[in-house]
């Protein structure tokens, strides 16, 4: 294994029986990281990476650039 690197995961294969399937599996994976944006980032982020990163995270994209970007704040910036 290399120092520090992210090891591939194959997510569209399941092993069965101690054989790999090529069966598309259909779920869910947590991304390994929470985003690390600020208020201002969300605010200046183009739609194309909002969309990315909500569906990275398995969140909804729907609604127009602002919905998203209030969705986006809501749901990754915690207030202390």
């Amino acid at each position: 294994m290399s120092g520090g690197g992210m090891e591939s995961v194959s997510t569209s294969r399941h092993q069965q029986n101690g054989h790999h399937s090529s069966k598309l599996c259909g779920y869910f994976q947590m991304p390994l990281h929470y985003p690390r944006y600020t208020k201002s980032d969300y605010e200046t982020m183009p739609e194309w990476r909002l969309e990315c990163l909500l569906k990275e995270y398995g969140l909804p994209i729907s609604g127009d650039v602002e919905q998203k970007r209030k969705f986006a704040m809501g749901a990754f910036l915690w207030s202390y």
